[in-house]
């Protein structure tokens, strides 16, 4: 097992993210197979493999039982497992390679309206301090750009022109791709650079990272969860706000105004434009919404 998530670090680039999923998955798959008195992957059956896809879902003792996303995400590890096996030669077949997962609902990304992140990225900006001006351009670069959250805590100066209006974002997997950023972000990041991270960086040990925490290091996730959080509040918007929520918003916006799902594709850095779709069932549910709302015999 430690081969192949080396191999998955190393040859494939994975996330480090990604790679702590699939190292917990692959507890949990290797557990059950110990409690079973299984210990040689070449003696593995398809049919343990079945079995433990319906553990997952029923749960146990120690774990609830998991979604259907959940179970097949830890599937795709299981499978990645095997297959690394059967190709290197340690087994002589691939048991888990017949395996389906379960199929996930569809579920439609959460977004807000346009009033709603104006709202929250005003509620960002509690006077003209530092922090407050770095919470601000951080939220902006969220919705400004359609960053995942690790991407825009993994800004270094160098990958920001805040005056072209361009950012370079690492995406999973390490893929690079370079997104506008919109007048509102740019001008929010300025002010940051500018009048903000200097006083923040004073107190650190000369990291590139663009946005600093109040000791000069890099933000952490849980700190930039934690600004979208206190936004939220101050904003008065009620359900669960995440940086995802941003994220899912840009790409909902973007298809209202009429962008092609491919170019949208492209901002967001999905591999493929089967992710990107989802999006459009929200676009279409709108549309029914106001027809629904609007039309005299809708109902």
């Amino acid at each position: 097992m430690r081969d192949w998530l080396s191999h998955l670090d190393v040859e494939r680039g994975l996330a480090a993210n990604t790679l702590t999923s699939y190292r917990r998955d692959m507890g949990r798959y290797t557990a059950y197979l110990a409690g079973r008195d299984v210990s040689d992957p070449a003696t593995v059956t398809e049919q343990h493999i079945t079995d433990f896809l319906a553990h997952l879902r029923e749960g146990d003792e120690s774990h609830p039982p998991l979604s259907a996303s959940s179970a097949a995400r830890t599937l795709v590890a299981v499978r990645g497992f095997h297959r690394f096996l059967a190709r290197e030669g340690d087994t002589d077949a691939d048991p888990a390679g017949q395996v389906s997962p379960p199929t996930a609902p569809s579920r439609l990304p959460k977004a807000i309206s346009v009033d709603e992140v104006v709202r929250l990225l005003e509620a960002a900006s509690v006077g003209d301090t530092p922090v407050s001006l770095r919470d601000r351009a951080l939220l902006e670069v969220l919705y400004g750009c359609g960053a995942r959250v690790s991407e825009a805590i993994g800004l270094d100066l160098d990958d920001v022109d805040a005056d072209g209006g361009l950012v370079r974002l690492f995406g999973k997997g390490s893929k690079e791709r370079v997104v506008p950023l919109g007048s509102y972000a740019a001008q929010a990041l300025s002010a940051y650079l500018v009048r903000g991270r200097p006083a923040l960086a004073l107190k650190g040990k000369g990291t590139p990272a663009v946005f600093l925490n109040q000791r000069g290091g890099r933000l952490s996730r849980q700190s930039a969860w934690s600004v979208i959080t206190a936004a939220a509040d101050r904003a008065n918007l009620s359900g669960h706000i995440s940086p995802h929520t941003l994220r899912h918003s840009f790409a909902t916006h973007l298809l209202d105004g009429g962008a092609d799902v491919r170019v949208v594709q492209e901002l967001l850095g999905h591999a493929s434009v089967t992710t990107t779709q989802i999006y459009t069932l929200v676009t279409v549910q709108r549309l029914r919404e106001v027809y629904a709302q609007s039309h005299p015999r809708a109902r």
